[in-house]
């Protein structure tokens, strides 16, 4: 595991938190839709795993960064598979990054206040709660598909803010993904830090230059 120090700063008293691959194992995840959903695809229409991605991996590419890329409906219209069920059959699969929980209590007894925003799809949410209960240990929890974008896009912050009017000079962001804290940046977030190693069972992803980046929130 990388090691590296970041100190979340003195004046914050929010912090805004994604949850694949900054509190949960992006390894659910990356099985679910590079393993579980072209097998089971495959196995519809008599292709290989690798056959199945193959056709499969393009469709993806093409909306990357969008609401439909993240939208569990929209695949399982495009796939004709019923992913909500088959997400559920795997559910046991989900689990907390390594110290995470325990992140969450420190930041908690701190003081601070805990708000979930991903961009998983609701269903998604509702799955992975029913094996991992995360309203204990957050302040507020909030998917970006109600709000028509996904947190990569401007039409995210000005909705999310509306409903969640938190001051972001005094919040601090932690995602996996570079692109979200780019959004983040540019909605005014004060202090943005990227997590680096969001798969347990990946190599860790190089540190990027533009954020301050820690390999996982166990650091923190």
């Amino acid at each position: 595991m990388q090691t590296h120090t970041v100190r979340i700063a003195d004046h914050i008293d929010t912090l805004l938190l994604d949850l694949d691959g900054t509190l949960f194992d992006l390894a659910f995840d990356s099985r679910f839709w590079l393993t579980v959903v072209p097998d089971a695809w495959g196995a519809a229409r008599g292709l290989t795993r690798e056959q199945a991605l193959a056709q499969f991996m393009p469709k993806l590419a093409e909306v990357e960064g969008t609401l439909p890329w993240y939208c569990l409906d929209h695949w399982s219209r495009v796939l004709e598979l019923d992913l909500s069920a088959l997400k559920q059959q795997h559910a046991d699969r989900v689990a907390w990054l390594p110290g995470a929980c325990e992140f969450l209590q420190r930041q908690r007894a701190a003081g601070r206040r805990l708000v979930l925003a991903t961009n998983s799809h609701p269903e998604t949410l509702r799955i992975k709660m029913t094996q991992i209960d995360l309203t204990p240990h957050l302040d507020a929890i909030y998917s970006s598909h109600p709000f028509g974008a996904p947190k990569e896009d401007p039409t995210f912050w000005s909705g999310f803010l509306a409903v969640e009017p938190i001051d972001l000079s005094r919040t601090a962001f932690l995602d996996d993904n570079l692109r979200v804290l780019a959004a983040g940046r540019a909605a005014g977030v004060s202090q943005l830090i990227a997590i680096t190693h969001p798969d347990t069972t990946q190599p860790p992803k190089a540190a990027p230059l533009d954020y301050e980046w820690v390999s996982a929130v166990a650091q923190l």
